[in-house]
């Protein structure tokens, strides 16, 4: 092996933590205009991401690429365009995932409760726990390739975002934003606690239909006893909710009980008398018509009961046992009390029938149990000021949310937003900052105070609650960066530029990112929004452990390498779409990683040849000097700098990486560097070859970098160093010392003879790719040189000029091809193809020692002529249209010049038929 030349596989193991090592020892992550540098200028506009915080006892997941990647690739396209660029790195303490972790392991082993341990213990546990546990993800995230600058890692519950939940809890108290008070909610009864509805997970399920008879009391008495045979048909899967019923409520316009409307009927069992009321969200058609009203535990007849100033009664308890307004079922769990309170149903005749029925059951993401929702005490915050100032925002256009569809789902949940429970019933968490006195008199405040704000008691306890994780994270963008203090962080990398994660949060977290941003800083926290979807199986499954399909990325990763595992996530992406991925994509994608490294090997190697040579040439001389080969790749490449530019400028990231791959694959590696290695054995051509192949292999790798950066980083430095020691090392005075900090490609400015060479060279590859496929069909051995004709009408010369690329190419034999203008008479035993206005004649017969079949040389023209024709009516139909109008005059004329290439083709054709 020489100096320079790659080992013959690339080996990604031993690769990738070696690379990682190198970029943080190097500060390579590190913005570099930095507030804490002597030299830095406030006026240089930074690039800005705060990641979506990971749980801190999380473990890596297939959700987790998906985001790492595309910030990964943002911050690094950014930092290679010159931005001083900053990903802030953290983790979220995530109270419920975190509590219930801890919780189960003390039970495991130590057969003890956090009530048992107690408040404080248990705290002390849980922190044992993070400091143990919680740098696991981001060593995970780590492995992945994120370039956070690691040493502005932040976490929730670290002493300085403390302080900023704290400044926002008391500044929204202060200004009557924050209220405590009884509201419905929704409860987890295996937490114990209030959840937020990201916290709950809605599955279609098989449930029983349970319909009964509401008795209509007697309007002669004032007792609630039920008029004889006169009732309304209620249905309910939760019957035993029945037991904190406050109406029956039908449409106003139902003829079936329109008479029974402001009559009582009696609820069962209980012998409670409540009312039946006329409400137009009740549909005639669904179920009976009639609805019964339950606003102690359920959202909609909550609604209802507010319009109806109806009153609400609550039947369960913290653990879903049925409470003292449940009457003799007081004690029973839910599930029992349905039970029993349904057998006592039939026994009084109040049973019609019961059915199966498929439902929408919402539980708990964490414990798996249904969720109930409930009247609860709880602290909220008053949400529409904060919402209208948050569309605002996006509606004026300081926030672009990209895809720019969800911008109306946006709106429809700020515009209907409900007011936010930010308490949650849990240890681990911020501590709400309200203490209480025996007086009844509250105290808020920013420190822990030693009395009662109000009457100086010095008996004071603190709320046994804490804020609802969202309500940290909410400050996310602006209390990392030091805020409430006007840090020197906090005033040059504020606002943030771009928030990127998931569509399923864009309200959970991302609305509540801007409402606290506007409301705690006055500005936006970022000016774009880019939701990723979500990631699914190969066939388009969602993943989930009770289908059994979940993919473990960790593994991926072991098998296919870091960069494949990234790649196939962007490629496979667009903004707001979900994502299919599987093993086969990645391996794929590793098999992408491979052609790049031994392309690097040949273009390596091709360098360190020419280290003992002296040439005075350069990719600086003349667009003359280049061959054909040479141009055409020069120009393909600024059309791939232009088009990626333009489709990383849209988010159109995956698109981006698929031009980059085809370009690497097939421009570069099966096109170019084949025609290389010919030009190479050419003296007068070979150090034009050696830096046209440097060049351009450093600018896509350059391109190639922010999707996979390992083994272009690798590959780079490898071409860095042979390129410095080579007659070529004049290309190398904008190449610093790692490919992580290298300028982004920019394109030169067209000379106008770009669109005649890669017209010219893309005619040589119809020729090649013609030959190639019919060898192919024909049975012809690749090692087999065979004789041509070439018809070349106006580009003879050309062709002449190309025969040794065309010969190597094609297979054929250089000293037996013949470029002619024209033939007044077909050859004989020959098979002829038509590209565009060629004709080739190939003796293919003599070849398969047989002669050609005419027959089935018809066939296969006429099914060519069908292709080409299929062709030409498409243009026709295309140019026809309004794309002819609309599209620019260059696109448009390109697709004018395909049909009339088309035309010809399809004359040639026929005038082989005749």
């Amino acid at each position: 092996m020489t100096k320079h030349e790659l080992p013959k596989t690339y080996d990604f193991k031993s690769t990738e933590s070696r690379i990682y090592a190198m970029w943080e020892a190097g500060g390579f992550f590190k913005p570099w205009n930095d507030p804490d540098k002597p030299d830095f200028n406030p006026n240089v506009e930074p690039f800005v991401i705060a990641i979506p915080p990971p749980n801190v006892t999380g473990e890596l997941h297939i959700g987790h690429p998906m985001f790492i990647s595309i910030e990964d690739l943002m911050v690094r396209y950014h930092r290679m365009k010159g931005f001083p660029t900053l990903w802030v790195p953290g983790t979220d303490h995530a109270g419920i995932a975190t509590q219930l972790m801890v919780e189960r392991h003390l039970l495991k082993t130590e057969e003890v409760t956090r009530e048992e341990l107690g408040r404080e213990a248990f705290i002390k546990r849980t922190w044992d726990w993070k400091k143990k546990y919680g740098s696991i993800i981001t060593n995970q995230i780590r492995r992945l390739g994120a370039s956070c600058d690691w040493s502005r890692e932040r976490f929730t519950l670290d002493p300085g975002l403390s302080r900023a939940v704290r400044e926002a809890f008391v500044r929204l108290y202060e200004k009557g934003l924050i209220y405590r008070g009884p509201r419905l909610i929704n409860w987890s009864p295996g937490l114990k606690t209030a959840v937020s509805d990201l916290e709950v997970e809605y599955s279609e399920e098989d449930a029983t239909l349970y319909y009964f008879k509401y008795m209509l009391a007697r309007t002669d008495e004032q007792l609630p006893v039920p008029a004889q045979d006169e009732f309304i048909p209620v249905a309910t899967i939760r019957p035993e909710t029945i037991l904190g019923d406050t109406a029956v409520a039908v449409h106003p316009d139902d003829e079936r009980y329109k008479k029974y409307i402001g009559r009582d009927v009696v609820v069962p069992i209980l012998g409670r008398k409540i009312p039946v009321i006329a409400d137009d969200y009740v549909s005639m058609e669904f179920g009976t018509g009639a609805l019964k009203i339950t606003p102690g535990h359920d959202p909609n007849d909550y609604a209802i009961a507010q319009r109806h100033n109806l009153p609400i009664i609550s039947i369960l308890d913290k653990e879903s046992r049925i409470n003292e307004n449940g009457g003799q079922y007081q004690g029973q769990d839910r599930f029992e009390a349905r039970k029993n309170f349904w057998s006592d149903m039939k026994k009084v005749g109040l049973v019609i029938k019961t059915e199966p029925y498929r439902t929408t059951i919402p539980r708990s993401q964490r414990g798996g149990e249904i969720v109930e929702p409930m009247i609860s005490t709880q602290w909220f915050v008053t949400i529409e000021p904060l919402a209208k100032a948050a569309l605002e925002a996006v509606r004026d256009g300081r926030i672009k949310i990209v895809p720019e569809r969800f911008e109306k789902t946006y709106f429809n949940w700020l515009e209907n937003i409900k007011d936010w429970c930010i308490s949650r019933q849990l240890w681990w968490g911020h501590r709400i900052p309200v203490w209480y006195c025996p007086n009844g008199h509250m105290t808020v405040t920013r420190e822990d105070p030693t009395q009662c704000g109000t009457c100086g008691s010095k008996e004071i306890h603190q709320d046994e609650d804490v804020l609802d994780t969202w309500f940290s994270s909410g400050l996310w963008p602006f209390s990392t960066l030091g805020w409430p203090d006007e840090t020197p962080d906090y005033k040059y990398f504020y606002p943030t530029t771009y928030m990127e994660t998931g569509y399923d949060i864009l309200f959970f977290w991302v609305a509540r990112m801007i409402m606290l941003g506007l409301e705690f800083t006055g500005e936006v926290p970022f000016h774009t929004v880019y939701l990723h979807g979500l990631v699914r199986d190969e066939i388009g499954r969602k993943i989930s452990k009770t289908t059994g399909n979940v993919i473990d990325p960790l593994v991926l990763m072991d098998e296919f390498g870091t960069d494949a595992l990234r790649f196939t996530m962007l490629v496979g992406s667009t903004p707001g779409n979900d994502t299919n991925v599987g093993p086969k994509k990645v391996e794929s994608n590793r098999n992408f990683a491979n052609k790049i490294w031994n392309v690097g090997r040949f273009v390596i190697n091709a360098i360190a040849e020419l280290r003992d040579q002296r040439l005075e040439t350069s990719l600086q001389s003349s667009v003359s000097s280049y061959t054909l080969a040479d141009s055409w790749i020069w120009a393909r490449l600024q059309q791939l700098i232009r088009d990626v530019e333009r489709l990383f400028q849209t988010f159109q990231y995956g698109e981006a990486g698929r031009q980059i791959y085809e370009f690497l694959w097939s421009d570069f590696a099966d096109w170019y560097v084949e025609v290389a290695k010919g030009q190479l054995q050419n003296e007068e051509s070979r150090m034009q070859t050696v830096e046209t192949l440097a060049r351009v292999f450093d600018m896509a790798l350059r391109l190639l970098h922010p999707f996979t950066p390992f083994v272009t980083e690798e590959l780079w430095g490898h071409l860095h160093r042979a390129v410095l020691e080579s007659p070529v090392s004049n290309i190398a005075s904008d190449w610093p010392n790692a490919l992580i900090i290298a300028r982004w490609p920019e394109p030169h400015e067209p000379e106008g003879w770009e669109e005649s060479k890669i017209a010219d060279f893309e005619l040589v590859q119809e020729i090649v790719r013609s030959i190639r496929n019919l060898r192919a069909e024909k049975g012809v051995a690749p090692s087999k040189r065979i004789a041509a004709t070439i018809a070349a009408d106006t580009k003879m010369d050309l062709l002449k000029e190309q025969s040794k690329v065309l010969a190597s190419l094609a297979g054929l034999s250089e000293s037996e091809l013949t470029i002619v203008k024209s033939l007044a008479d077909k050859p004989k035993d020959m098979i002829t193809l038509v590209v565009g206005s060629l004709e080739i004649y190939l003796p293919l017969a003599s070849m398969v020692d047989r002669k050609v079949d005419l027959a089935e040389e018809k066939t296969r023209l006429e099914k060519e002529l069908k292709e080409t024709n299929s062709h030409i009516e498409r243009l026709e139909k295309l140019l026809a249209g309004d794309f002819a109008k609309k599209a620019p005059a260059a696109l448009v004329q390109k697709e004018r010049d395909k049909l009339i290439a088309y035309q010809e083709t399809a004359e040639k054709i026929k005038a082989q038929l005749k």
